[in-house]
């Protein structure tokens, strides 16, 4: 069972940035893929940026330009940093981790992090 625990949301003024981080309980190096997806109201739960653990980076129309997703191995955490906000970013942000054993995958989530934006 892997644990992961979000942090760094909270009220931002459109145009301003946000750092979330997600730690987990197990070596990243072991985690095949780490995202981050967000729940709007009302909106079903998407992909905003995701990491494989050889680096490769995958970003949702939305966000690509404004955000860079990154993983600390060293600290067993994945951020996500989101700059130039917008109030359509407004949404509760899930961590994800992906694991990928002998073909078989398990997906973990976080209990998620909300993230407003508003003047």
């Amino acid at each position: 069972q892997v644990q992961l625990v979000e942090s760094g949301g909270g009220l931002v003024q459109p145009g301003g940035s946000l750092r979330l981080s997600c730690a987990t309980s197990t070596s990243t190096f072991s985690i095949n893929v780490m995202g981050w997806y967000r729940q709007a109201p009302g909106k079903q739960r998407e992909l905003v940026a995701s990491i494989t653990s050889g680096g490769n980076t995958k970003y949702a129309d939305s966000v690509k330009g404004r955000s860079t997703i990154s993983r600390d191995n060293a600290n067993q955490m994945v951020i996500l940093q989101m700059n130039s906000l917008k109030p359509e970013d407004m949404a509760v942000y899930y961590c994800n981790a992906e694991i990928t054993d002998f073909g078989i995958s398990v997906t973990y989530w976080g209990q998620g992090t909300q993230v407003t934006v508003a003047s």
